[in-house]
């Protein structure tokens, strides 16, 4: 397989159907890790349209720019209770990817 999988999650705000449904924010990503293209992305909100429009927002993102820039597109595009939440998540998600991720995948070119 040519892609990996990361996860990133945070609380959600309390009173926002978010918390009532998940009491967290989740993110899965799909990331080609030769490219640092994020191939797909899925968020543990309770709607589709949310689901979806979030996803369109971030996939095909290049990683290699850093998180800030994706960050500043959803703050443009995504106004909820949950967007800090989603933001949190998607931070804990892109950290996993840098710091577990890419040396684990680095040490198995090395070899």
């Amino acid at each position: 397989m040519d892609t990996i999988l990361v996860t990133g999650y945070a609380p959600a705000p309390k009173g926002s159907s978010m918390y009532e449904a998940y009491k967290t924010a989740g993110v899965v990503l799909e990331i080609n890790p030769e490219t640092n293209i994020l191939v797909r992305a899925e968020f543990t909100f309770v709607t589709d349209l949310a689901k979806d429009y979030v996803s369109r927002l971030v996939n095909g993102y290049d990683l290699s720019k850093g998180i800030e820039p994706l960050v500043e597109r959803i703050q443009m595009h995504y106004f909820t209770p949950s967007t800090e939440a989603v933001i949190m998540a998607l931070r804990v998600a892109y950290q996993r990817y840098q710091q577990a991720a890419l040396p684990k995948l680095a040490q198995r070119r090395g070899r």
